[in-house]
């Protein structure tokens, strides 16, 4: 499996570097054949080419088996006329990547739950209110005069299908719920077609429930009742905003893992940003990064039918829970005392046996 690395800005190589070694610890003990390239984004790319997301990258994607992307410091960037490119947008516009999915478990004594959550969250990926990513020329946010500023929000058929039937797919093997998050009393139009979509693909799997629910409702039981939910499908910004909410709720945005799937490419990405206020500093808590890297390989090996990959998937995840189980093995944002060169050598110690 040929996997392109693209560090990214500020705590980016730190947390790359500690997926990497976990990966290679994988490697050596289940005999993968796993191989790596590095190209620089963002703000070392800028600095260099002029640009934080170069041609040589994008035309790299495609021929990977998988990318690793480290957080960019997007907001950060000059606009794009200047080469100021946000290199995770662009990744999910260019190459399709419809479905972000993001799984979302509570852990003993990391929770502020008062009942288990253990759910998953497909968000649409492409377009939405992303101003970068919801026209085919010019941007999605305007300002007739200097005292209105207008946003333009893009629902398609095809979106809202495809990342209907990406989250049940993923109900199909767990417990076969699916909850259409929306909110179509308000944006009749734009969620009324997500919502038509969803239930259109609802038809192809009768065995898998789906369930309804606004999108403030949604939240609200994220924190009073997780457990009724299996798996949430919903558009970009309720996505992105509600998978953040229920990753705080299980412990912190730094444990959960996330990728960006499409039909030929995936590209695994931390839930985070890119902290560069703790930059250099051995503080960075490399989970979310590792559990992500883990999710790629999964992706592969349900593509390729590779059960090894699987097994080196669940392999990681493993070692993961078993070092965070630990108080003591937990970094400092989670109330323990490793940084992240400490953490990664006890998940490469746990994964290596």
């Amino acid at each position: 499996m040929n996997i392109l690395v693209l560090p990214g800005d500020g705590i980016g190589p730190e947390i790359t570097a500690a997926t990497l070694a976990v990966l290679q610890a994988a490697d050596r003990r289940l005999s993968l054949g796993l191989a790596f390239s590095r190209l620089d984004i963002g703000l070392a790319s800028l600095a260099a080419q002029g640009t934080t997301l170069p041609d040589e990258v994008l035309a790299a994607v495609p021929r990977a088996d998988g990318v690793i992307l480290g957080p960019v410091s997007h907001y950060e960037y000059p606009s794009r006329e200047q080469g100021g490119i946000n290199p995770s947008g662009e990744l999910r516009v260019r190459f399709d990547l419809t479905a972000n999915i993001r799984p979302c478990r509570s852990r003993p004594e990391l929770s502020i739950l008062r009942k288990p959550m253990d759910l998953v969250i497909v968000r649409e990926n492409t377009e939405g209110f992303y101003a970068d990513r919801n026209m085919v020329a010019g941007c999605g946010e305007f300002m007739p005069d200097a005292d209105m500023a207008l946003a333009v929000r893009k629902i398609t058929a095809r979106a809202s299908a495809r990342v209907a039937r990406t989250a049940f797919e993923i109900a199909r093997g767990r417990r076969r719920k699916v909850t259409a998050v929306h909110k179509a009393n308000v944006l009749k139009l734009t969620d009324g077609l997500f919502l038509r979509e969803v239930r259109r693909v609802a038809q192809d799997f009768p065995e898998v429930a789906l369930d309804e629910m606004i999108v403030d409702a949604a939240a609200a039981h994220l924190i009073r009742s997780p457990d009724r939910f299996d798996v949430l499908v919903t558009t970009n910004m309720f996505g992105d905003i509600l998978s953040d909410e229920a990753s705080e709720l299980c412990g912190s945005l730094g444990l959960g893992g996330s990728i960006n799937a499409g039909d030929t490419v995936c590209v695994a990405q931390a839930q985070h940003g890119s902290a560069p206020d703790i930059q250099g500093r051995n503080l960075a808590n490399p989970t979310s990064l590792i559990l992500s890297a883990a999710m790629l390989l999964d992706w592969r090996a349900r593509r390729d039918g590779n059960a090894r990959l699987a097994e080196a998937a669940r392999l990681i995840e493993d070692a993961v829970e078993a070092v965070l189980a630990d108080p003591a093995s937990r970094t400092r944002d989670l109330g323990g005392s490793r940084g992240t060169t400490e953490f990664t050598a006890a998940v490469v110690a746990a994964v290596a046996g």
